[in-house]
């Protein structure tokens, strides 16, 4: 079992930041991929950004978020920058178990492991 909790969430202004947290314990010897997905209200839950060995993020994101990883820490982060009142949303951390046959990035399906989410606001 692993445990995942994220922490950084909150309320900021149009055009300013965020860095999310999630912290992983448990059996986190075993390689996974871990990713960001957000869900806003009304709408399903969308896929932000994976990490792996590279990182990989939703099309509408790239150039705004950034996924990173520290391993010693069993931590992976995601920057947020120039933020936007549409990324208001609960934000989740998930991971993947690496195995033979898992898609890269994977789909939302094959992550076993979900921490319970924290809000961000994008508000004036």
């Amino acid at each position: 079992q692993v445990q995942l909790v994220e922490s950084g969430g909150g309320l900021v202004q149009p055009g300013g930041s965020l860095r999310l947290s999630c912290a992983a314990s448990g059996r986190t010897n075993s390689g996974y991929v871990m990713g960001w997905f957000r869900q806003s209200a009304g709408k399903e839950r969308e896929f932000v950004a994976s990490i792996s060995l590279l990182p990989h993020y939703a099309d509408s994101l790239k150039g705004r978020f950034t996924i990173s990883r520290d391993n010693a820490k069993n931590t992976v982060y995601l920057q947020m920058n120039r933020l936007k009142p549409e990324d208001t949303a609960v934000y989740y951390c998930a991971a993947a178990t690496l195995r033979v046959g898992l898609s890269l990035p994977p789909e939302e399906g094959s992550y076993d492991y979900w921490g319970q989410g924290t809000q961000v606001t994008v508000s004036s």
